[in-house]
């Protein structure tokens, strides 16, 4: 990308009266903060009119879930390795469990992506989150994490109504084909490298506009796919490629995503950073740190929260929300 190009962050604004409306949700917002390569960020209190509009228009919903409130994704993992809770209880028991929690929609998958993680076969993959599905599906939407289209495909007839692909289309390049012959929506989220050596050690010249602008490129091809952009939601990718300074980087400014017009994703819970940071080694002991990281990019306009603990989330966005609301009742 050009050197000379401009980046326009919208800077929350918790006042009674913002300028804007965040894409038609909670959040508002009065400045930009303007963002360049090898320069120092600056206020302007204006922008131009085509990057307004991309921060100000209402998103679509998604998968039937509307966007102007957050909604929660509960993560289901049918596999015996992934990094947090691998192996430890039944899936169909545990989306039974998240969707009595609150979840809001249920994300299934059979192959881990955690650092070190190795590929799972095709067939093996698909057995593992067939059930899940099945049992599912017509009670919750129901998101299949998958990178590889026999898998999605065989999830799709299952009842899944979304695609989740890490891999941003990188992995298969059929996969978006048959997510535009489907005409369901897709998460694209940006990884550097594969699970298998990503955290070995990840460069960026600039984290948040290196991000951006592969974020950028993805979209691109899933519409040139046939793809509708208000069917994309898009992903930063925490942990994936990433250490503790790149994550914290796009975390701090990560309103700035909502400029490429999707729905953002945010994936933090238990990750590394958090245990990091919140000296906490054991995965499972990272709520509160998971649920501060939540609520920061709920004030930043964050739509969907990925996480494996339901009802503590869902209490804390109850909170959220209570003292987010004006004496009226409104927001």
């Amino acid at each position: 990308m050009s050197p000379n190009r401009l980046y326009y962050r919208p800077i929350p604004d918790q006042g009674p009266a913002p300028r804007y409306r965040l894409v038609g949700g909670w959040a508002g917002f009065s400045q930009f903060e303007v963002l360049q390569r090898g320069h120092a960020p600056r206020l302007s209190d204006s922008a131009p009119d085509e990057v307004i509009a991309a921060l100000t228009a209402p998103r679509p919903a998604i998968a039937g879930l509307a966007m102007d409130r957050p909604q929660i994704m509960g993560i289901v993992n049918a596999t015996p390795d992934s990094f947090s809770d691998g192996g430890a209880y039944d899936p169909v028991a545990q989306a039974e469990r998240l969707l009595t929690e609150g979840a809001d929609i249920l994300d299934i998958g059979g192959e881990s992506t955690r650092p070190g993680a190795e590929e799972v076969a095709v067939g093996d993959e698909i057995a593992r989150i067939l059930p899940t599905i099945r049992q599912m599906a017509g009670r919750v939407p129901v998101s299949a994490d998958t990178r590889k289209s026999a898998v999605a495909r065989a999830a799709l007839e299952a009842g899944a109504t979304l695609i989740n692909d890490v891999s941003g289309f990188d992995f298969d390049p059929g996969l978006a084909a048959l997510v535009a012959e489907a005409k369901v929506p897709v998460c694209l989220m940006h990884a550097q490298g594969l699970p298998a050596h990503m955290q070995d050690d990840p460069r960026y010249d600039d984290v948040l506009l290196d991000v951006y602008d592969a974020l950028e490129q993805r979209i691109l091809r899933a519409e040139n796919a046939g793809i509708a952009r208000q069917q994309i939601v898009i992903d930063p990718g925490i942990g994936f490629g990433k250490n503790t300074v790149h994550n914290l980087a796009l975390l701090r400014r990560i309103s700035l995503y909502h400029g490429l017009g999707c729905v953002i994703l945010l994936g933090v819970s238990r990750k590394r950073f958090i245990g990091e940071i919140g000296q906490a080694a054991d995965a499972a002991a990272r709520l509160p740190g998971t649920l501060a990281v939540t609520l920061a990019a709920l004030d930043q306009g964050v739509q969907i929260h990925r996480v494996h603990d339901v009802a503590e989330i869902r209490q804390g966005l109850r909170l959220w929300q209570a003292l987010n609301k004006d004496e009226t009742g409104q927001r």
